[in-house]
């Protein structure tokens, strides 16, 4: 399953630094991990668990920045089942 272009630029928004954030998408459940500067580099998408973990997919973001700080690289890769 491809990311779509809307949840896409919902990841691409600001969240807390260094968190785990939860919420639902669409009738999916997220778990999305930030970096210390608060952009999304792990969701997990499906099903939230009695114990709080995320049956389903797992992405992961590439991020890359020139000397000067501005971002020349930014994609999301599927890495498989999360469980």
């Amino acid at each position: 399953m491809k990311l779509s272009e809307p949840l896409i630029k919902k990841l691409g928004m600001p969240f807390l630094p260094s968190a785990m954030v939860e919420m639902e998408y669409k009738g999916k459940d997220l778990s999305i991990k930030t970096d210390e500067n608060g952009n999304a580099i792990l969701v997990f998408i499906g099903t939230r668990q009695a114990n709080g973990t995320v049956k389903g997919e797992r992405y992961a973001r590439t991020l890359k920045y020139d000397r000067s700080g501005r971002r020349i690289k930014d994609h999301w890769e599927l890495k498989g089942k999360a469980t």
